[in-house]
């Protein structure tokens, strides 16, 4: 029964504190001996229960939940041991499977039929001189993070934001806009919390006269009727949108380099689930499956990065971003990040 004590929280200090690799042990205060004692793997689970607010509605369900978090503590702390750039915690999703996870949280649609714009429409094309690096954050390009929750709304959550960089960038204004909208109305192509593109909601913003604002909108992290308020209620609006060259890297920092970009990449590696800080290098595949929006770009230590803003809440990663490496020689980049980059244009 001890497991369904709930412990004092004087009892522990800096369980979820992430050490580098280097060291004899990967979470701060336990040693390779205290992980595999059941009293210390109660403690931890105990802790993470009340830090992240957990609930569950029966014994036999917070017994596998355990189960589910050990497993998952392991990973973290053999990972921890081998990498060296970035590390893994034990963030809100360390009760849940790798499949649940995967189910609840990805939500982009890759369709094999889509068409890509010619490279030749390419905006920044000609663009020669670029900045060492950018970050659209500390220009006021980028609202908070948000989280989509369970819905596999993350192309909305995508598409939004590059909407919000855009509009900020053309008109001095950061407005934090509606990824419910799109969930509801934009049902063409896009399928809500089922998956989409963020192409077709690009499409769809220019076509349907603009995007509400999100207090105006908010979002329910659920389906519902499309609530159309046209002509009620401010709106943003966008001219159209462009591609950036498949698997060309040279032109995503390009367009980076000047407005915040919608992007496809792979993140259904189990280390994804768990970043928690560093230059992430994978591994991970070229599978698109959650769509993200890059903010900036930069370096540190000699390692060259983009800056990817989730939708998945301050809590994961860092403070809800990711720096994933850049540079890798694959023309595909790493996840995938070069192979399907579209941004929005604004006329002023």
């Amino acid at each position: 029964m001890a497991l369904f004590k709930l412990l004092p929280l004087a009892l522990y200090m800096s369980l979820f504190v992430v050490a580098s690799c280097g060291k004899d042990f990967s979470i701060v205060g336990y040693s390779p001996e205290d992980l595999t004692s059941m009293d210390k793997l109660i403690e931890l689970f105990e802790e993470w229960i009340s830090k992240h607010g957990k609930i569950y509605e029966t014994i036999e369900e917070k017994w596998h939940r355990f189960e589910v978090f050990k497993d998952n503590l392991k990973h973290i702390d053999e990972t921890n041991k081998k990498v060296s750039s970035y590390w893994l915690g034990l963030n809100e999703f360390a009760d849940l499977t790798h499949q649940e996870f995967k189910k609840m949280y990805l939500g982009l649609e890759v369709e094999s039929s889509r068409t890509r714009q010619s490279p030749e429409e390419f905006t920044y094309k000609d663009v020669v001189d670029l900045p060492k690096s950018v970050d659209w954050r500390k220009k006021g390009a980028v609202t908070r993070v948000k989280n989509q929750g369970s819905c596999g709304s993350c192309w909305a959550f995508s598409t939004v934001a590059a909407v919000e960089g855009i509009n900020k960038i053309v008109n001095g204004n950061l407005t934090s806009l509606s990824e419910q909208e799109l969930i509801d109305c934009d049902r063409t192509y896009n399928n809500g919390c089922h998956g989409g593109l963020m192409d077709y909601a690009f499409s769809f913003i220019v076509s349907s006269g603009g995007l509400h604002r999100e207090e105006d909108y908010p979002y329910l992290e659920e389906e519902s009727t499309c609530d159309n308020k046209k002509g009620e209620l401010e709106v943003v609006t966008i001219s159209g949108y462009k591609d950036v060259p498949e698997n060309n890297e040279a032109s995503l920092i390009k367009a980076l380099a000047h407005q915040p970009l919608s992007v496809a990449i792979e993140a259904s590696g189990r280390d994804f689930q768990f970043y928690s800080g560093g230059v992430f290098y994978g591994p991970c595949g070229t599978k698109l499956d959650h769509g993200v929006t890059a903010v900036g770009y930069g370096s540190s230590k000699g390692v060259d990065y983009i800056i990817v803003k989730n939708s998945w809440g301050p809590k994961w990663g860092e403070k809800g971003y990711i720096r994933m490496k850049r540079n890798t020689g694959k023309p595909a980049g790493l996840c995938g990040i070069n192979k399907m980059a579209s941004y929005p244009t604004k006329n002023k």
